[in-house]
């Protein structure tokens, strides 16, 4: 992929309304719980039951780069733009990210009407010595609960050759439990997970290994009523989806290959038994045009219908 287009056209966020933000962060930290107490609220999902949300907590996991840009996402005045820009396409039911990110969108006025989905995290840095050590760093149930938000995602990746990954089991089991008992829906992103040659992780996208994280994630916690998945799309699909009864939300990952080979695969993914919709950043985010409200519009199309 090239490196990243700029915006196609202005971003919707005043320069006034960013001097206010960082007014706001510096000397009044109390009005980012009443901008999230405020906010207005709506059901998880209305009458087509399909959601259509917005991912953006890959930054707090140290992962900047989209394609052949490895600092794409650094900019934050940017990319909050782009969100923006995404939350306000008919279509978007809502956005996914990490405390920092969504209290600058809950203090810019963007999370009305809005599905809010807070990533617990992982502790594990891309890179890292610890990085199987999947831990939950950032929001837990009591926070959820403490500034409203609708949604729990963690990522669980499993790597059987590293005994890391116990920890990872152990800590989502609990987030699992936690999140129910808050009666907050959780949202589970499984992976078989290893080392290769260069002692980089990576995620096996084969069906099988996608079945298989399936049962481990499935089987978290003392329940499972309150969790959902987030997968990706693989070959297989159809074998995939028939390994769970949990509803399942899809994954954009990076964006790469052909854009309307990607969107076809969606399409195809979205139309099987239990698929309830997409979580899609940086493949929206930042298109290769720079055409945010068109990425958006294409995919919300997916989901909803035209």
């Amino acid at each position: 992929m090239p490196e990243i287009s700029p915006l196609s056209q202005p971003g919707p966020i005043s320069p006034e309304a960013f001097a206010q933000l960082r007014t706001t962060r510096q000397g009044g930290p109390d009005d980012i719980r009443a901008a999230l107490a405020d906010r207005i609220r709506r059901p998880l999902v209305r009458d087509d039951g399909r959601l259509m949300i917005v991912a953006a907590d890959h930054p707090a996991r140290g992962a900047l780069g989209v394609g052949s840009d490895p600092m794409a996402m650094a900019d934050r005045y940017d990319l909050l733009q782009r969100l923006a820009t995404a939350l306000a396409r008919p279509g978007v039911d809502g956005v996914l990210g990490t405390p920092d990110i969504v209290e600058d969108l809950a203090l810019l006025g963007l999370l009305d009407d809005k599905v809010v989905v807070g990533s617990m995290n992982r502790g594990g840095l891309r890179g890292s010595t610890f990085e199987m050590d999947d831990r939950y760093t950032a929001y837990d149930a009591d926070a959820l609960t403490r500034d409203g938000l609708d949604f729990a995602k963690v990522l669980v990746r499993v790597d059987l050759a590293d005994p890391a990954t116990v920890t990872t089991l152990e800590a989502t089991a609990k987030a699992v439990d936690a999140c129910a008992a808050a009666k907050v829906p959780i949202m589970l992103e499984p992976f078989m997970s290893g080392r290769n040659d260069a002692n980089k992780v990576v995620n096996d996208l084969s069906a099988d290994a996608v079945i298989n994280s399936i049962s481990i994630a499935a089987g978290l916690g003392a329940t499972s009523s309150y969790t959902w998945l987030k997968l990706p799309v693989v070959d297989d699909m159809e074998r995939v989806m028939r390994s769970t009864t949990l509803p399942t939300l899809l994954l954009g990952g990076d964006p790469s290959g052909d854009p309307e080979s990607v969107y076809a695969s969606w399409k195809a993914a979205l139309a099987l038994p239990g698929v309830h919709g997409l979580v899609v950043g940086r493949t929206l985010l930042y298109p290769g045009d720079g055409d945010v409200a068109h990425a958006v519009d294409e995919a919300a199309n997916l989901v909803h219908g035209s």
